[in-house]
């Protein structure tokens, strides 16, 4: 009722196809810069061919093969969360559609991050070490070994949107609440 008789509060409106348009593209934009970032970042680890023509690597270059999941993951928490945060502040009058708008589009995004990191990368490890001679120093490729970090991305890119909605102002159910300050609220002592 106070949205009817205060032209000061109004209801939210309804977010575009514009604006939906436009978050697809900040994540899918997010998720290719993030993986070059990702290619950028990761040291990877190398394996040095000897006279014999075998490779080996260091007891440390083989703990620093999972560094790329860790970075990956780390990114995906970062832009996740971001992605949910502008979701939320942006298309909260979506409703429940908005939470598999988010989920969709970090995961998306966690995907376009993998295929630029590993497109950037040095490539497929097997043909490259098969090329190589003694005395080369070959890096291992660019992968994502646990699929399961792509999860991140969405599941931290939803915890903003639940947040909010669960804890944050309802103005549907309040919209007393939303008034402006400069209305005098009657008091039970005034005379």
């Amino acid at each position: 009722m106070a949205g009817v008789l205060n032209p000061a509060v109004r209801p939210p409106r309804p977010a575009r196809p514009a604006a939906v348009a436009a978050f697809v593209a900040l994540g899918l934009g997010l998720g290719a810069l993030a993986g070059v970032v990702w290619e950028a970042v990761v040291d990877l680890p190398t394996y040095t061919v000897n006279e014999q023509g075998r490779a080996a690597t260091s007891e440390r270059g083989l703990t620093a093969v999972v560094g790329s999941d860790a970075w990956f993951c780390l990114f995906g928490a970062l832009l996740g969360l971001l992605l949910g945060l502008v979701g939320w502040r942006r298309l909260r009058s979506l409703g429940w559609p908005l939470v598999l708008l988010v989920v969709l589009t970090a995961a998306a995004a966690g995907l376009v991050a993998w295929w630029v990191g590993t497109a950037l990368g040095p490539g497929p490890f097997n043909p490259r070490l098969a090329a190589a001679g003694p005395g080369d120093v070959v890096p291992v490729a660019l992968e994502l070994r646990a699929p399961g970090s792509l999860l991140v991305w969405p599941f931290l890119a939803v915890v903003p949107v639940l947040l909010g909605s669960s804890l944050g102002r309802d103005d549907d159910e309040f919209p007393e609440a939303a008034t402006t300050a400069e209305e005098p609220r009657a008091s039970s002592d005034a005379g």
